[in-house]
């Protein structure tokens, strides 16, 4: 696969999921960075890393291209449907797949539901997963199903839907962490994503580090989301290098 990012540096820290939600509310109590602006950050990444690696590994560019997203109900689902959204502008043709009742979505996710359905986007509930042939004919497949609030494994629609990407045989990109994976510990549920890619957001999670965990989260991205360094500091404690000073999307080096 393409690989049109650079190179992480050396000591960017890995965190857990409990540091990932104090980061979280740092952003919006204390800076004043909205959901939905960490959510937009994230998106576009997503859809920069399946443009420019997956679709531009099939040669030409990303117009008329078909893309799956399987969109959960709260933020990692948000971040899907704001990638969904920026892959539509550049031409492809993009199903999403959502994995949660309309009336159980986040204030967030309904927000980007209503955009794409502005914008002309297909969306469709995930019993209907089973009546098409949608993942098997997608050139990409985003999983942006669960994040890393998941404790234990996937239930349904989210098992489905994850079984459907893994036969699929398409690249699947996931966002944050592959789903059926905890971001803290890299315990690997039944069912989980095998990824092509993952693109971790603001820092990478502990749970990357176990090696079964590593291996299915494919290659690994480490998006910007615009978190203050000084957030780090004052929040976790933590110091980081300068990650994203020559670009907002950078590659984790391989692990053995």
């Amino acid at each position: 696969m393409n690989q049109p990012f650079p190179t992480a540096p050396p000591g960017v820290p890995y965190i857990t999921t409990a540091q990932m939600r104090e980061v979280d509310r740092a952003m919006i109590d204390d800076f004043g960075i909205t959901l939905l602006q960490m959510m937009e950050n994230a998106g576009r990444n997503l859809a920069d890393v399946v443009i420019r690696t997956v679709l531009a590994g099939l040669g030409g560019g990303p117009r008329g291209r078909r893309v799956v997203v399987g969109a959960g109900p709260g933020g990692n689902g948000g971040g899907g449907l704001v990638a969904a959204r920026h892959l539509h502008n550049r031409g492809c043709e993009v199903l999403v797949v959502l994995a949660a009742q309309e009336d159980r979505v986040s204030d967030a996710v309904r927000h980007q539901l209503n955009i794409l359905r502005s914008s002309g986007v297909s969306i469709e509930p995930a019993e209907n997963v089973q009546k098409n042939k949608s993942f098997g004919e997608a050139d990409a497949i985003i999983d942006a199903l669960l994040g890393y609030s998941l404790s234990g494994s996937p239930r349904d629609p989210a098992a489905t839907l994850i079984r459907a990407m893994n036969e699929s045989g398409a690249p699947v990109v996931s966002n944050d962490i592959p789903t059926g994976i905890d971001a803290t510990t890299g315990t690997v549920y039944e069912p989980a994503i095998r990824a092509t890619a993952t693109v971790t957001i603001a820092l990478p999670k502990t749970g990357l580090l176990v090696s079964d965990a590593r291996r299915l989260a494919g290659d690994l991205y480490l998006g910007d989301i615009s978190v203050p360094p000084e957030l780090y500091e004052a929040v976790l404690d933590v110091s980081v290098p300068a990650i994203f000073d020559t670009s907002q999307i950078v590659k984790m080096p391989d692990r053995d």
